[in-house]
């Protein structure tokens, strides 16, 4: 069972498919795990486990020679808690919801379940995920098990604390503000935030927002395209979703050319960055020249960046949420009543300007990738910090007014419309994970993948995850 555990979704999948372990081994292998681990990181509060073994079961009637080619032939898989599975608790980490069954799955876990993947469970979020920081009033604190008296980041710190403890080999996660990119970075695994649309999923009261985001999470970069193959493809009910591309994004990985130039920019020309994370971040991003043609400290103009993600999620906020503010607001945590009454002082003008704003900025985004292939930073500007802090509210004595402006790293790259992944670079003197950010042009999950990869194949951080948690003295 250990052994299981340590193996990547990779070479477990392989197994799975010479029929050299079955799915209920993984079932029993992560149902063992998460017994070991979970009282100390709280990653996945909501197990669905009988359900999981009747789809189990249900897969030993497939005949192999049907399954399309790639397929999880039974791995079992975690689903972020803002994410509908039929018959399992899905409370959006909200007291609102404690109670709710979803009675529909998301079409995105259809299709990760029509290709063999394996619900075991929900992984735990931030009321409706607001915030880098994963706590709520259902489910309690999830930490990070590089330490447990850290965060995991949010909103999808129990999908990386799972994944980082080996409860489970592969977890889906979402991102709006970094809500994949963060928890990947303070718990030293994977998080891609792919283009908009690229991963189809609904059915939903905001079809055609381009905002958040689906994406996959791993342990390592090879994982993460198989997850991302296995997430991919157009759906009627998520409007202008992308299909699937003809080359898989496990097969783009066979043959990395050497890149172009690279921008490396360690702060975004405005975002204070800890000393320590930067350091450790420039020193990985000098380790690119190996895979390309140069990298040059510089990056796009962005200086808009963080207003116009600041305005458009006020307006996404009070779309979603204005119905349970005027319901439920003794029920709502303060950072979520505050964006959206951020989203109610909005004026049409308002939204106008940002809109027309975002818009110049993507030109100036196509015209950097015309010159560079990937702009590498920091994928955080701190390394993780206690979980009794709700938000970081200061860094080299800049003071922030609100709790996301500390997310601004890859909020302002959230804007951009462009796939962007976390993966792990080093790690602080006391032992804590720090992830760069990759971003390349819209819509080359394979770019930003092979890029990835070149970096993970010359360096051990994949290898040191899964880790039993780490409770200091």
């Amino acid at each position: 069972m250990t052994d299981l555990v340590k193996m990547t979704a990779t070479e477990v999948v392989g197994l799975l498919k010479d029929g050299k372990v079955s799915p209920e081994e993984l079932l029993d292998a992560s149902e063992a795990r998460i017994k070991e681990t979970d009282g100390a990181i709280n990653a996945l509060p909501t197990l669905c486990f009988d359900r999981a073994r009747a789809h189990a079961a249900r897969l030993k009637t497939e005949n192999l020679t049907d399954r399309p080619d790639p397929h999880l032939h039974g791995l079992p898989i975690a689903i972020k808690d803002l994410t509908p599975v039929k018959d399992v608790r899905f409370t959006s980490g909200s007291p609102i919801f404690a109670d709710r069954i979803a009675d529909f799955s998301d079409v995105m876990v259809e299709r990760l379940e029509e290709r063999g993947g394996i619900v075991i469970g929900k992984s735990n979020t931030p009321e409706f995920g607001a915030g880098g920081q994963t706590f709520n009033e259902v489910f309690g604190t999830t930490t990070n098990p590089w330490n447990t008296e850290r965060t995991p980041g949010g909103s999808s710190g129990g999908a990386a604390s799972a994944l980082a403890t080996g409860q489970v080999w592969l977890a889906q996660g979402s991102d709006l503000g970094g809500s994949l990119r963060t928890p990947a970075s303070f718990t030293g695994v994977v998080g891609l935030r792919p283009s908009p649309k690229r991963v189809a999923h609904g059915p939903l009261r905001l079809p055609f927002s381009t905002y958040p985001v689906e994406g996959p999470m791993a342990r390592n970069v090879p994982d993460t395209a198989l997850f991302l193959d296995m997430m991919a493809g157009s759906h009627v009910l998520d409007p202008s979703s992308l299909p699937a591309p003809e080359t898989s994004y496990v097969d783009s990985l066979k043959d990395i050319p050497k890149f172009g130039r690279i921008a490396y920019s360690p702060d975004l020309s405005q975002c204070p960055v800890d000393p320590e994370v930067a350091d450790i971040c420039a020193k990985a991003a000098a380790d690119f020249e190996r895979y390309c043609n140069g990298v040059e400290e510089t990056c796009p103009d962005l200086h808009d960046a963080e207003e116009i993600f600041q305005t458009l999620r006020a307006q996404l906020f009070i779309a979603n949420h204005a119905p349970l503010l005027a319901e439920h607001r003794d029920k709502l945590k303060p950072e979520v009543i505050w964006n959206v009454e951020k989203g109610a002082k909005l004026n049409a003008d308002d939204i106008g300007a940002a809109q027309r704003a975002q818009g110049d900025l993507y030109q100036r985004i196509v015209k950097f990738f015309s010159e560079y292939d990937f702009l590498i930073t920091p994928a955080s500007i701190v390394p993780a910090f206690p979980h009794k802090l709700r938000y970081v509210e200061e860094v080299n004595g800049v003071k922030f007014d609100n709790y996301m402006s500390w997310l601004a790293l890859p909020s302002m790259l959230t804007v951009t419309n462009c796939p962007v992944i976390s993966i792990p670079c080093g790690f602080t003197k006391s032992g804590l994970p720090v992830g760069l950010q990759i971003m390349g042009p819209n819509a080359r999950e394979d770019r930003v993948l092979q890029a990835a990869c070149a970096f993970e194949r010359d360096h051990d951080y994949a290898s040191r995850v899964p880790i039993d948690p780490i409770t200091p003295a």
